[in-house]
């Protein structure tokens, strides 16, 4: 059963950095696709970030720069380094697979980042 937990996530003031860990398991996590969104307040989710195996690591045009996505296929471990946060930024991160981007049950429960003064 996939599984997928995030942490990481807090309140940072702007122009701070964090980074976002997403733990999976139930599957093997070298052999996926992986994806962040964000969920603003009162909004939908919006894609943030996709690493894929073989083609690289792909960026919204809002965080290129500034966020970089990583995984560690050892630890079945995603990453999402965010720098030079901005209030814009603020949401909550939910990892997943990217086949199960319509399968909302298989996101992990998300970590809430908020960037404010």
């Amino acid at each position: 059963q996939v599984h997928l937990v995030e942490s990481g996530g807090g309140l940072v003031q702007p122009g701070g950095s964090l980074r976002l860990s997403c733990a999976a398991s139930g599957f093997t996590f070298s052999e996926y696709d992986m994806t962040w969104v964000r969920q603003p307040p009162e909004r939908g989710p919006e894609w943030v970030s996709r690493t894929v195996n073989i083609t690289g690591t792909y960026y919204a045009d809002s965080v290129k720069g500034r966020f970089t996505i990583a995984r560690d296929n050892a630890k079945s471990t995603l990453y999402l380094q965010m720098n030079s946060l901005k209030p814009g930024d603020t949401g909550l991160y939910f990892c997943f697979r990217s086949i199960d981007y319509d399968h909302r049950e298989h996101w992990g429960q998300g970590t809430l980042v908020v960037v404010s003064s």
